[in-house]
């Protein structure tokens, strides 16, 4: 066991966040902990590391357990490099490297006795160098920083990053520090698609234990083993991943409701029975009565389950109908100074299609959306509006939220003809409850201001409906509404997002952005990676038939090329992995009472281990370079 939280309660001011709430993490656990917006789960975290204190309970961590925090906002500030950072975690393997290096030159002056006990010595540290990852730790560094997109600006100061990247470069740092507990708040924002399966496939693989909040189902339901739900001041753990844990939470919700029922049935039944005595009006009757009456103050009283309304519906309506073409780009070129974003791209949309923009950081998806928007103008091609069509657009960086007025007036004000409750089911929706709805907008976090933001689309009846990056300060209770939302609205659709649940939920079409081109696939996200696993190319798709005459010569030859880098960086990694294991069958062998007894050989191991120490280096090299270039 790492960790074990007994009884704990938690309250700010006169809001109670947790009463008495338990649970344990055990050894290579991976653990979610979920629950809405505002019920505690990042406070319980900073809870577990000792920035936030209890009021009640206790929590115990285990022997010398090192704890591992990436916070929402974690924001590193350095003079030195990305690559110096993440060396600098390794400073332990680096001394020791230094130690050996410093025991070897000894070595070669030492005789007898002095050097059979330096020997023995040397043998014993080298192995725990080893055994602390002394032969990998290189490659674990360009493997975390590729697959986090860093290792192209390995180079780049740290305090010249944006607050994206110093981020990755937080969750880089923590993940090669390997603490015993990796406690992960949000660790998949800033990231694109392909650092979070990364990052998934590193999780799933981590031989520690890991505590996790995310809004990202999908990202849940491939690390987690157990899930802690916290709701209604409570902890209620699960085994199994994000899916199961819903089924169950659900399938409790529904038995804690029926044994309510029943309770309440009997409670009905038995006052009916005392009413029915009493009118009796006889000593007989009237006695039975008041046994009656006993028994019933002594019955259990089972509280009514709380749970949110995950059927709450927010209808999506407009009120014009376009044309059947609702947007035509058509041979868009863009660029920022000299660097070009996007080339010669062409695609429409027709009325009612759902369509997900998806692709990397940087890539130039929000660069689309603003183009469509006339915010910014192309370099080259044209970009034409249907016929009747009325766009809302949901901006994540541009949120024109500042008015003074309460958010129930502002929505009032905007919307007359809704009633009060209509308002507060909106608001409620997006996780403004209660009296939040009299909060001000201009006092409203970013993150509020997104959800109020989105609330107030909901409203614009536009009959097509641009979102970027709409589920970020969402919920798992405010997607799924959004998400019904929706999939229920007869308008069209494009939205870019990196929440591959919403995806899958949302779109009909995949529209991929890649290498400055885009590739279609007409269906889903599971059919998006079925198809990218079968490598089916844009050529292929039937929606972006004017990307212009392939030249296969070109195509192949730079298939070959890429097919050769890739064998090559499969044997380079194969020899590395060759090397490090024979490296340790000398390291065994020194330690054998034969040859730690025999000077000659032990000189001679030494000799082929540092020969291989250095071919190591060259492969490493060549590895890390290989890897930039496929």
């Amino acid at each position: 066991m790492i960790i074990n939280c007994n009884n704990l309660t938690k309250s700010f001011g006169d809001k109670e966040l947790f009463h008495n709430i338990s649970f344990t993490i055990d050894n290579r656990e991976k653990v979610a902990l979920v629950g809405n917006n505002g019920v505690g789960k990042t406070t319980l975290l900073k809870m577990i590391i000792g920035e936030e204190a209890y009021d009640e309970g206790n929590i115990y961590i285990s022997g010398d357990s090192r704890l591992g925090y990436l916070s929402q906002h974690s924001m590193i500030d350095s003079d030195k490099t990305i690559y110096e950072e993440a060396y600098n975690t390794k400073k332990h393997l680096v001394d020791m490297e230094e130690n050996l290096h410093n025991m070897e030159k000894q070595m070669s002056i030492l005789s007898g006795e002095e050097l059979e006990k330096l020997i023995v010595d040397y043998n014993s540290y080298n192995e725990k160098y080893i055994e602390k990852g002394g032969l990998t730790y290189k490659k674990e560094i360009i493997s975390v920083l590729t697959g986090l997109g860093l290792l192209d600006d390995k180079e780049r100061l740290v305090n010249t990053l944006s607050g994206g990247q110093k981020t990755r470069l937080s969750l880089a740092l923590i993940l090669l520090d390997s603490p015993d507990l990796l406690i992960l708040d949000e660790p998949t924002n800033h990231l694109d698609i392909t650092s979070v399966q990364w990052l998934e496939d590193y999780l799933r693989t981590y031989d520690k234990a890991i505590l996790v909040v995310s809004h990202d189902r999908y990202f849940l339901d491939k690390i987690a083993t157990k899930v802690i739900g916290i709701e209604n001041k409570a902890a209620i753990t699960y085994n199994g991943n994000y899916t199961d844990y819903a089924k169950k939470n659900k399938d409790r919700y529904e038995a804690l409701l029926k044994a309510y029922q029943k309770n309440q049935d009997e409670i009905k039944h038995q006052t009916e029975v005392i009413t029915k005595l009493k009118q009796f009006n006889r000593e007989k009757s009237i006695k039975r009565a008041e046994s009656r009456q006993k028994l019933l103050d002594k019955m259990e009283r089972i509280d009514k389950p709380v749970i949110q309304d995950t059927n709450m519906n927010i209808f999506l309506d407009y009120d014009t109908e376009s044309g059947k073409d609702v947007l035509d780009i058509e041979h868009v070129s863009m660029a920022y100074d000299t660097k070009e974003i996007i080339s010669d791209i062409n695609f429409s949309i027709k009325k009612g299609e759902h369509i997900a923009l998806i692709g990397d950081n940087g890539t130039g998806k929000s660069t689309i959306l603003k183009l469509i928007m006339n915010y910014i103008s192309p370099k080259k091609g044209t970009i034409t509006i249907g016929a009747n069509v009325k766009i809302a657009y949901y901006d994540q960086e541009q949120l024109n939220i500042s008015s003074s007025r309460t958010l129930i007036d502002e929505i009032a004000t905007e919307y007359p003809d809704m009633t009060n409750t209509e308002i507060r089911n909106m608001l409620a929706a997006f996780s403004f409850t209660g009296d939040d709805v009299f909060k001000s907008c201009n006092s409203l976090s970013g993150g509020e201001k997104g959800r109020m933001s989105l609330a107030k689309l909901m409203l614009c009846k536009a009959n097509f409906i641009i979102l970027d990056e709409p589920t970020n300060h969402l919920d798992n209770y405010s997607k799924e509404i959004l998400e019904n939302a929706l999939n229920d609205y007869d308008g069209t659709l494009l939205f870019v997002s990196h929440d591959r649940y919403f995806i899958n939920s949302c779109a009909h079409r995949i529209i991929e952005l890649k290498d400055k081109k885009l590739n279609t696939y007409i269906g889903n996200y599971d059919y998006y990676l079925e198809k990218k696993k079968d490598e089916i190319t844009a050529t292929q798709t039937e929606n972006a038939p004017s990307q212009g005459k392939v030249d296969y010569k070109k195509q192949r030859e730079e298939q070959n090329r890429l097919n050769k880098l890739r064998n090559r960086f499969k044997v380079v990694e194969e020899e590395i992995n060759q090397l490090e294991e024979k490296n340790k069958e000398l390291e065994e062998l020194m330690n054998t009472d034969e040859v730690s007894r025999n000077q000659s050989k032990l000189l001679k191991l030494h000799e082929e281990i540092q020969n291989n120490n250095l071919k190591l280096e060259e492969l490493m090299n060549e590895w890390e370079e290989l890897g930039n270039h496929i």
